[in-house]
């Protein structure tokens, strides 16, 4: 079951959860340093300073903290975020990629954090700090024959640009986007040739549905103009990447979840359809063919909503179109409209539970076929080359008394995985890369824990932010080393 020749291996950070380093060398804010740590159980906040002064929280909801009219986002004193010092690969990222070439990494895929290089968003000039930092980041990888896959956009739109200009509802972030964009394509255009315009774009519709009580009409149409307007940027990002240089590679990047019909009443598979539409295809149709698929109309009529949307819009979207199709895989879901099932309740899963399936502590099912589904699927429907950006298992690590970490848990998970890749390249998917989530222990997105592992390398760092920072290398780490060494024939 060995893989093409030349299939990059590899794992993924972001920056938002990695770096650390939330206030140095000139970075502006983004909502992940506003928001505290959390649990399955307990929800992670956005923390704020109202009109009268008052300190207060609000639920995050993932990544759309809605906070009072008129409150100022805030860092608190007496609050706890994670991701300010987060696993400080800011200062420790040549140890850390020296750690990935031993594994045999040939691809890292990471995150450029925005405010580091616009720290308001709209600055006329870039950071120069921020510009070094990364540069010295790709020298390193390229010192060990590393491809960097950089996201332009992982969650970290720079808070000015959430509280002077409304966010992403507004299109004039379309231009400070591309504006970025263009910065450091240029400035990187020697050291990265593939690039993802936006992380799990797609997420910002699906929350909406995913935590409980119906959205309002008025939250589907700022989610709807949002993906708008991010499709645009993206859009005009290609192009102007093409022209930059010819050679870059530029890429989407989807939160990937295989649906199911809970039964086979024919209500299931029609809902279960259209799950797929809203949640994945809506934007993968756009991404990847250049225009709305036929469902959008259906979709915007549901929840009344009318796009400020141009003919310009459209050519852009049409001329735009991503080079490959990039995608995070963890969990499948089930859809059903009965409501005897039995429903999972966990971090960013819903839907009735699977009884062919087991599931993590943190709600997840385990579901290797899945991917295997979602690969032949995805490649039927847009034929672009297909990379593997995230899949992982979050887990409790025991360190034992002699400091070695036995994850089993953790290879058998990546091992069923890969072979399910490996069929849906025996099938004929033109897979060309896959980058675990994590390659090293970092702020899980969800909860902001530490002790939801996903890393080969252990990180010393508690849910408290205490410890050495110390990194120690899992069983998972030599197992994956093997992987890496034999192309995938080694499991």
């Amino acid at each position: 079951m060995a893989f093409p020749e030349g299939f990059l291996w590899g794992g993924a950070l972001a920056a938002n959860q990695a770096e650390g380093a939330y206030n140095i060398d000139g970075r502006g804010l983004v909502q992940t340093d506003v928001t505290t740590g959390g649990s399955v159980d307990s929800p992670r906040f956005v923390t704020y300073i109202d009109k009268d002064g008052n300190p207060g929280k609000a639920s995050s909801m993932g990544h759309t903290g809605q906070i009072p009219e008129g409150a100022k986002f805030a860092v608190l004193d007496d609050e706890y975020y994670p991701n300010h010092q987060a696993v400080d690969f800011y200062h420790r990222y040549k140890e850390d990629i020296k750690l990935f070439a031993e594994m045999g990494y040939s691809i890292l895929r990471l995150s450029i954090s925005w405010a580091r290089i616009f720290p308001n968003g709209d600055d006329k000039e870039p950071n120069q700090a921020g510009l070094d930092f990364y540069r010295s980041v790709f020298e390193e990888c390229r010192k060990y024959n590393i491809e960097p896959l950089v996201s332009i956009w992982h969650f970290d739109t720079p808070l000015a640009l959430e509280e002077n200009y409304g966010g992403w509802t507004n299109r004039k972030l379309i231009d400070f986007y591309v504006k970025y964009a263009e910065t450091i394509f240029n400035e990187y255009t020697d050291l990265v040739k593939y690039w993802l315009t936006f992380n799990e774009i797609n997420n910002t519709t699906m929350f909406l549905d995913m935590f409980g009580g119906a959205a309002s009409d008025a939250e589907y149409q700022d989610g709807y103009q949002i993906l708008h307007n991010q499709f645009v940027a993206s859009a005009k990002t290609v192009q102007l990447g093409h022209k930059i240089n010819p050679d870059f590679i530029i890429g989407n990047m989807i939160c990937g979840i295989t649906f199911y019909p809970g039964t086979c009443d024919p209500a299931d598979i029609l809902a279960n359809q259209h799950k797929w539409e809203s949640g994945i295809y809506y934007c993968g149709d756009v991404q990847a063919k250049g225009k709305y698929g036929t469902y959008a109309k259906r979709l915007w009529k549901e929840h009344n909503v009318v796009l400020d949307i141009t003919e310009e819009d459209l050519q852009d979207l049409k001329n735009g179109t991503v080079d490959i199709y990039t995608f995070s895989y963890y969990m499948s879901n089930n859809i059903t409209t009965h409501t005897d099932q039995e429903m999972v309740s966990g971090n960013f899963s819903t839907g009735a539970k699977n009884p062919y399936l087991t599931y993590s502590d943190w709600g997840w099912a385990h579901d290797p076929v899945g991917l295997q589904y979602y690969l032949e699927k995805i490649y039927d429907r847009y034929e672009l080359p297909l990379m593997v950006v995230e899949n992982g298992l979050g887990a409790f690590d025991k360190v034992e008394e002699d400091g070695s970490i036995h994850d089993d848990y953790r290879i058998d998970y990546h091992r069923a995985h890969i072979s399910a890749m490996a069929d849906a390249v025996d099938n004929g998917v033109n897979l060309i890369a896959y980058t675990t989530w994590g390659c090293i222990d970092i702020v899980s997105a969800g909860t902001g824990e530490m002790r939801k592992r996903y890393g080969f390398i252990y990180v010393d760092m508690d849910d408290e932010g205490h410890g050495s920072l110390d990194r120690t290398p899992k069983d998972s780490f030599y197992w994956y080393q093997k992987v890496i060494e034999t192309n995938g024939a080694v499991l």
